[in-house]
């Protein structure tokens, strides 16, 4: 494998990741939001990621990361009794969203490392060219 390889599979890394950090940070923002009703709630998302198989065929060694897609949570919403609260449906529930705060916190510190990782990587494969391109010299 090359290094401009390692370049290209930690380049997909950090977007995968990027992806991921956004996703989360959604998803908190959207925590404690209400409704009236569950079709409109809010549902948690996770990206989903695949290994870029087709890249791998044509390159025999670098495998990148690819995101198929984000997808909503099918965990049930939670359904609040508050016959107060100006968004509560006919029957005096509101909905709250399906999400996790403290999962979603975890995730964005693993999102977090996993791209500070895929720089070092990067970084460590720019050194190595440079040093490469030095002994010519």
């Amino acid at each position: 494998m090359s290094l401009f390889n390692v370049m290209d599979v930690a380049g997909t890394a950090m977007s995968a990741q990027s992806v991921r950090l956004n996703t989360t940070a959604s998803n908190i923002a959207n925590a404690n939001s209400v409704s009236s009703s569950a079709d409109t709630t809010y549902r948690s998302r996770q990206p989903v990621f695949a290994a870029a198989f087709e890249r791998a065929q044509q390159d025999q060694n670098a495998v990148g990361v690819k995101v198929l897609g984000i997808v909503e949570s099918d965990a049930p919403l939670v359904r609040e009794y508050n016959p107060g609260h100006p968004m509560s449906d006919g029957e005096g529930y509101i909905y709250k969203p399906n999400v996790n705060v403290m999962e979603e916190m975890a995730n964005m510190i693993s999102a977090s490392r996993s791209y500070q990782t895929s720089v070092q990587v990067a970084e460590a494969a720019k050194q190595m060219l440079t040093k490469t391109l030095s002994l010519g010299q």
